[in-house]
């Protein structure tokens, strides 16, 4: 599924309206994890992730604290959330660090324009969690080249000599 331009910029923020941002183009990819580990951490049955560029989300009003979370990978991630109402507004893994956001879907005013381009690690997903016939979906992560439309494609190699020198210069490669 692409996200059509014509409904960007889009914005969203937090319960409270302390923080606002603004997604300033479609997302590389909407992911739908149903892993166990976003299930605890969001409290619901799957987590709803837009990955996008770090500098095509623009914070407008406010400022976020980002929070150092475990992972299941081990590596961790920093998740930005409201410093006062402490709702999570989007997060950086550490595979790219602050240069990728995965803003969660759910606090855009409108997340109705960004449904999941694939449901990942299905699984574990909950058995009450029907998924129609013909919805992409993986029972683990999925293959990037199979799954991203072309211009997504395009923008992450655009983004991966920022990726490589930033993990490079932490030393995880």
């Amino acid at each position: 599924m692409t996200h059509p331009d014509p409904v960007f910029p889009l914005d969203g923020g937090c319960t409270c309206r302390h923080v606002r941002y603004r997604m300033l183009t479609a997302p590389l990819f909407v992911h739908c994890c149903h892993c166990r580990w976003c299930q605890r951490e969001s409290g619901a049955s799957f987590a709803l992730n837009a990955m996008i560029e770090a500098d095509r989300l623009a914070l407008r009003v406010g400022e976020v604290d980002l929070v150092d979370t475990p992972s299941e990978s081990g590596f961790g991630q920093k998740i930005a959330r409201c410093p006062h109402c402490r709702v999570a507004v989007w997060s950086h893994y550490s595979g790219a660090g602050p240069l990728v956001a995965f803003v969660r879907v759910g606090t855009l005013d409108a997340p109705d324009h960004l449904p999941p381009d694939i449901h990942i690690y299905t699984a574990s997903k909950q058995p009450w969690v029907v998924l129609a016939p013909g919805t992409p979906a993986v029972a683990q992560y999925y293959d990037r080249d199979a799954h991203w439309p072309p211009g997504s494609l395009a923008r992450r190699q655009t983004l991966l000599p920022r990726i490589n020198a930033y993990r490079e210069a932490l030393g995880l490669d």
